[in-house]
């Protein structure tokens, strides 16, 4: 991570970054997409969303799915698929493992992101896992991304 890194990652989301340990995921042009953050800010806060969207082409798009109430069909399939449940379970457990690695946060213990490991809340939270982890983690972030109007494989940087 460099200090353009996190000049980019401020210009994205219009304001100051804060407690950014890591670029997780980049654009295909190398710009962020997806920062790592730190469990407990500077301030003292409790941050949960160890992964954090940023580029805001994704941002926007995600929104857009949320609006269209892609959740409801989300939460649908985890309702009735048991595989699918099983997989969610698991990225929640791995996310609150990666996270806990880097800080316990008593106030967030056993608390992951994006509604893991029972709701579908936040798909900028499971997408940016997804992206942050690669296919195949998270079924929810997944799926999302396959949905979108969206690409990362296309740069879509402003």
């Amino acid at each position: 991570m460099s200090p353009e890194d996190i000049q980019e990652v401020t210009r994205q989301l219009g304001r100051p970054a804060r407690d950014i340990l890591a670029i997780a995921a980049r654009c295909v042009c190398g710009r962020p997409l997806v920062v790592k953050t730190k469990p407990r800010l500077e301030n003292g806060t409790p941050f949960p969303t160890l992964y954090y969207l940023t580029q805001p082409a994704a941002t926007a798009a995600v929104s857009t799915l949320e609006a269209a109430g892609y959740m409801v069909e989300l939460q649908q399939l985890l309702a009735e698929d048991e595989e699918v449940s099983q997989q969610y379970q698991l990225a929640h457990e791995q996310y609150l493992a990666e996270r806990e690695a880097i800080e316990q946060v008593e106030e967030i213990i056993g608390f992951s992101a994006g509604g893991m490991p029972s709701r579908v809340k936040c798909l900028h939270a499971l997408v940016g896992h997804s992206l942050a982890k690669g296919p195949g983690v998270n079924p929810m972030g997944d799926r999302a991304l396959l949905a979108l109007t969206w690409s990362p494989q296309v740069c879509s940087c402003v």
